[in-house]
Formats: structure tokens, C-alpha cells, sequence
């Protein structure tokens, strides 16, 4: 076979197995998350169907494949069935310029645990993840609901307060690194003998942070928040439409994790671990998992915070952050500094952030008691004198 052949090939069988594994791993992370959070909540998760409930992913997959598919008789049908493949598409989509690994020994460099290996490859995934909104909106745009469009709405709203957040404090790993292949980003990290989240610590946090609000996760979710708007742009869906947005709902996850573990930890490396055979492959999924074990921490513990609040997260705290990040690394890097002022820098910075927080979560000190009951200074009690009835005329 000649060699664009056999280039072809290794792409076509990688494709396939990126794909077959994205997939397997949507099913069992939704196995995963419900007995992490059963544990959390101190109660039993799904452990019927198997030993230690295994085959529920599949008994899940054959409801949501018999379940009736109804399509309401006000929605706009084209759209509201794209809708869900969008979403998938652009999720699968992102992920084929992540590093899985190190070259498998001798094997030719086709053959290297990634689809591919572009010079923009960061670029590219903040394009393909900055589309996945559009499933969203469509989604809620055709179903004809009013509660739909307000989820729709509320992502739309969302993507664009965290994608400059996201993109900025992203710049600092970049302008560290030199440049925007994600593998060129791990060697880089193995030239300089750091990971990057030692001299990007706040990048690292911010970047956490507007990741999980982009793909809106809890305590993020807002665009479905079940309490407000009855599952917002997903309530019109059923079956197998709806575990498409599921699918590309956890399947961002687990871009946003690799991201995180290729940019800040170093990718596939590991103290040299990674020279042997095979292991590089498995100390990258082990640091994903950690990530995405995080994820399901912050589900179980944090409540959905209010929409202002989001907002006011995104543009005022983050965004000015990651600038204040940026600056000081293109001072660092303009100027040849070491690295460890701008890590010393971020961690003071998120000390002071974290201060603040808890100051704003801090109960404020109650100026009024009334009938025993503490109320906040913002209220003001009004006194009305109660009048005594008129007197009626007496009947003859």
C-alpha cells in the first residue's frame, strides 16, 4: 500500500476507535455519576442490572431506543430534529486533536495515539466548542415552547459571557508554550521540566471554572434548570433525541478534562512513566478521570446559582482576571522573567479572590428583631396602627 494509503487508513481506524470509545464512555460516566453522587448523598445508586449495576448503561440505551419520539405539533420539525445531531457532531468533532498519548514504539507517526496534530489545534477546539451552543438554540428555538426558548436564550447568554473568559486565560499556556499545537504544547511542557499549571494557577482555576459554564454543568445548568423552566430547551425531547444532547453534553466533559490535562498537566507525561510502552495512554486517562471526578464533586455539592449571579460571575470576576493574567504572563514572557513569579502571582491572586468570595457568601449582620427573628438590614419594618371597626347600627 502506498503511503497516503496507509495514512488514510490509520486515520479511518482511529477515527473509529476515538469514536467507539467517546461513546462507551458516555454511557458508563452516566453509571459513574449517579453511583458517585448515591455516595455523596448517602444512598444506594443503580447496582440491580449486573454485578455492581454494569449493564444499566445498557438498559438505559434500550428505554431511550424503544421510548416514543413526540414531536410536538408546534415545532418548526426540520430544525427540532437536526437540532440534537448538531450537537453531537460538534462534540465528537472537538475532540480529534486531542493527544491520547506518546508514538506507540516504532510505529511509523501516523500511528500516534491522536487523529491528528494540527498547528492551531488550540484554536480549533475553542471554534468546535463554541458551536456546540447552536444545538442548544436551534433546539429551543423549534420546539415551540416558551420554556424552551428561554433555555435556548439563557445558553446563548451564557457561551458568550465565558467564551472570552475561556479564550483569554488560555493565552497565558500559549504565550508560555510558543505555541498551538496541543502536542507541541505537552513537549514544551517537558522541555521547560514544568506542567504549566505550577506558572498558570489562576489560568488553570479561570479556565476550570468558565470551561464547566460553557458546558453547563451544575451548578452552571441553567439553560434546563428543572425548578424554573421544566428542563428548559430540553423539554420538548424524548428518547433518542434527548440522550443525543445527554451524549454531547458528557462527552464536552471529557474535552474540557483533556484540555485540562494537556495544557496544565503535562498531557500524557508523568515523572518519565511515560517512556514505557503503553503506559503514557493510561496516565492520561487517569488524569482525566481525576478531573472528571471533580466535576460530579462540584454536581453533588454546589446549588445552581441565580442567573444575575451568573452573569455577574462571568463578566465581572472572571473576565477581568484572566486579562490581569494575561498581562502579567506577556510581561513575564516579554521580558525573560522566571516562570514562578507568574505562578507566586496567581496564587496570591486566587488567595484574594477566595477571601472575597467568602466575604460576599459571609451572612450580613441582622439590624432588626422582630418576635424573636433576625432579619437582614435591607428590611424595613412598617408599623400599621390597626383601627378599630365601626360601629353598626343597632337593629330595631
Amino acid at each position: 500500500m502506498s503511503q497516503i494509503a496507509l495514512e488514510l487508513l490509520a486515520a479511518l481506524v482511529k477515527s473509529v476507535i476515538i469514536i467507539a470509545g467517546l461513546l462507551g464512555a458516555f454511557a458508563y460516566l452516566t453509571l459513574i455519576e449517579r453511583r458517585v453522587l448515591a455516595r455523596f448523598q448517602r444512598r444506594v445508586g443503580p447496582n440491580r442490572l449486573g454485578p455492581f449495576g454494569l449493564l444499566q448503561p445498557i438498559a438505559d440505551a434500550l428505554k431511550m431506543v424503544f421510548k416514543e419520539q413526540i414531536i410536538p405539533t408546534q415545532a418548526k420539525t426540520v430544525v427540532f430534529l437536526l437540532a440534537p445531531t448538531i450537537s453531537i457532531f460538534v462534540a465528537i468533532t472537538a475532540f480529534g486533536v486531542v493527544p491520547l498519548g506518546d508514538k506507540l514504539g516504532s510505529l511509523p507517526s501516523y500511528w500516534q495515539p491522536a487523529l491528528t496534530d494540527i498547528n492551531v489545534g488550540v484554536l480549533y477546539i475553542l471554534a468546535m466548542s463554541s458551536l456546540a451552543v447552536y444545538g442548544i438554540v436551534l433546539g429551543g428555538w423549534s420546539s415551540g415552547n416558551k420554556y424552551s426558548l428561554l433555555g435556548a436564550l439563557r445558553s446563548a447568554a451564557q457561551m458568550v459571557s465565558y467564551e472570552v473568559s475561556i479564550a483569554i486565560s488560555l493565552s497565558g499556556v500559549i504565550m508560555l508554550a510558543g505555541t498551538l499545537s496541543m502536542i507541541g504544547i505537552v513537549h514544551q511542557q517537558t522541555s521547560q521540566h514544568i506542567w504549566f499549571i505550577l506558572a498558570q494557577p489562576l489560568g488553570f482555576v479561570l479556565y476550570g471554572i468558565a470551561a464547566l459554564a460553557e458546558v453547563n454543568r451544575a451548578p452552571f445548568d441553567l439553560p434546563e434548570a428543572e425548578q424554573e423552566l421544566t428542563a428548559g430547551y430540553l423539554t420538548e425531547y424524548s428518547g433518542l433525541r434527548w440522550s443525543l444532547y445527554q451524549m454531547s453534553e458528557y462527552i464536552n466533559m471529557i474535552t474540557t478534562s483533556s484540555v485540562l490535562t494537556t495544557l496544565y498537566l503535562g498531557g500524557w507525561t508523568f515523572f518519565g512513566l511515560e517512556n514505557i510502552p503503553g503506559l503514557s495512554i493510561l496516565i492520561f486517562i487517569v488524569k482525566v478521570a481525576l478531573f472528571l471526578f471533580v466535576f460530579m464533586w462540584l454536581r453533588a455539592t454546589l446549588p445552581r446559582i441565580r442567573y444575575d449571579m451568573l452573569m455577574k460571575l462571568g463578566w465581572q470576576v472572571l473576565m477581568p482576571l484572566s486579562v490581569l493574567n494575561l498581562l502579567v504572563t506577556a510581561y513575564i514572557v516579554a521580558f525573560q522573567q522566571p516562570w514562578w513569579i507568574a505562578g507566586v502571582f496567581g496564587l496570591i491572586t486566587l488567595l484574594i479572590a477566595g477571601y472575597a468570595a467568602a466575604g460576599e457568601m459571609r451572612p450580613k449582620k441582622a439590624s432588626v428583631v422582630t418576635e424573636g427573628v433576625a432579619l437582614p438590614s435591607s428590611v424595613r419594618l412598617v408599623k400599621v396602627e390597626s383601627t378599630p371597626p365601626p360601629e353598626t347600627a343597632a337593629i330595631s
